[in-house]
């Protein structure tokens, strides 16, 4: 009997300190602290979202153009970052929702390049409406619609499903010396939309620029952000799931995100600037990807491309060979005189199926630099001079080289940085093959 109530003591005593223990409050769960590599991958994917959401925010409350309106950017207006000089280029954000169709429309063009480019709100591109990637459709009237969505479009329009609730469309239209027929055909593309459709407006986010990269503030507003469109990259939701883990940390305490931007900016943002000067395959001073529009999963290239040239198409359409140093890899200025010599068998001209252009830009934000010639870019439209040999040389230097052809000369900006940019249009395969590099750059003074 004792022992029996020894048990049943036993047994009230500790189902006391269960009581007890369960009206104790509890502690939050612990926080996990992410390692250095984390931080860095979850900013560097974040990256490629805010440069696009910081471009949303210039078009939609800066330069006041309305959802599903293009805006045709008159020729002499480069204002925006990385503009091609040989195009006649209009812009737009489609907007739509679940029940509704927005109908882009693409006049008949023949003789001369051109294409919509569709991309998404991370800076992939979707698709090109063109004769090579529509050739049974290649004009007339285009539906776009969410992914999935069951509304009905217009008779003979052609389907393109997009997979959030926005893209950016950017139209170009070769010039080919006849800027007049360019700026027609230009403003023949027309958006039509319903009246109603359901419009988030742009995320708000803090300034930044190339020059002063946002940093620990990218992850205040991660829910938001991540939630706002989708991301269709292969492994979006392994990074996701990164980012809310860097976020959670960063935002727990003020010690967990002074860590986080010490670490932002004493190592992350560094190595992704100087990343950015040089990427991908790199010969001669000058820098490529192929993986160029889609990213494929790497989002070190994504934020890249978005960064220092934000609207990059896909290789079938055009390649961007980047300049930033000559061929001893030293970055270039306009202090110096460049010459960069094509042999003959080897020209531009003879690698592409469409036509080519040389641009230079500033850096690090990539815009034009003005100059007395109001010179900006050569290409397959320029009065170019060969050599005696078959060979082309073009000259860049803040002053027209001696005996340098006064067509062959490109402007420098003096006492500055600058970039090039090589636009190879519709390559031939040996281009897009890694077969062809263009020439080197190389520094004479």
């Amino acid at each position: 009997m004792k022992d029996f109530r020894l048990g049943i003591y036993r047994i009230i005593i500790f189902a006391w300190l269960v009581f007890v223990s369960c009206q104790q409050p509890k502690e939050e769960n612990a926080i996990a602290v992410p390692t250095p590599e984390e931080i860095n991958d979850a900013y560097i994917y974040l990256l490629s979202r805010y440069l696009i959401i910081q471009q949303e925010n210039v078009d939609i409350n800066i330069n006041k153009t309305n959802y599903n309106e293009f805006r045709h950017n008159p020729l002499g207006d480069y204002s925006f970052v990385n503009p091609n000089m040989d195009v006649a280029i209009s812009e737009a954000w489609i907007a739509v929702d679940d029940s509704s169709v927005v109908v882009v429309n693409i006049p008949k063009i023949d003789g001369r390049y051109y294409t919509a480019q569709i991309i998404d709100s991370w800076g992939e591109v979707i698709t090109n409406l063109n004769e090579r990637m529509y050739p049974e459709h290649p004009d007339g009237a285009f539906a776009f619609v969410t992914k999935g969505s069951t509304v009905k479009i217009p008779e003979g329009a052609l389907r393109i499903e997009i997979p959030g609730t926005k893209a950016k469309v950017l139209t170009r239209v070769q010039l080919k010396n006849d800027n007049e027929g360019a700026l027609a055909l230009q403003r023949k593309f027309t958006i039509a939309a319903p009246a109603g459709i359901k419009i988030s407006q742009p995320i708000q986010i803090p300034d930044f620029s190339n020059t002063n990269l946002i940093s620990v503030a990218i992850f205040d507003k991660v829910k938001e952000v991540l939630n706002s469109q989708p991301d269709f990259m292969p492994n979006a939701e392994k990074y996701q799931a990164i980012v809310n883990k860097v976020s959670a940390y960063t935002n727990s305490n003020k010690a967990a995100r002074e860590t986080t931007d010490s670490l932002l900016v004493n190592k992350v943002i560094p190595n992704f600037l100087e990343g950015s000067k040089g990427f991908g395959s790199q010969k001669d001073g000058w820098s490529i990807s192929y993986v160029l529009g889609n990213s494929g999963g790497d989002i070190v290239t994504r934020a890249i491309l978005n960064y220092g040239g934000i609207w990059g198409n896909v290789k079938s359409e055009v390649l961007y060979f980047i300049g930033l140093t000559d061929n001893n890899k030293e970055l270039l200025s306009g202090d110096h005189v460049y010459e960069i010599k094509f042999p003959k068998g080897s020209l531009p001209e003879e690698v592409v199926n469409s036509y080519w252009a040389l641009t230079l830009y500033s850096v690090p934000d990539y815009r034009i630099v003005p100059n007395n010639i109001d010179r900006f870019g050569l290409g397959s439209a320029s009065n170019l001079k060969k050599n005696k040999d078959g060979s082309l040389s073009i000259w860049v230097a803040s002053e027209k080289p001696t005996g340098a052809i006064l067509d062959n000369w490109l402007p420098s900006p003096k006492g500055k940085g600058f970039a090039l940019t090589l636009r190879i249009y519709v390559p031939k395969d040996l281009v897009k093959n890694g077969e062809w590099f263009p020439s080197a750059i190389v520094k004479k003074n």
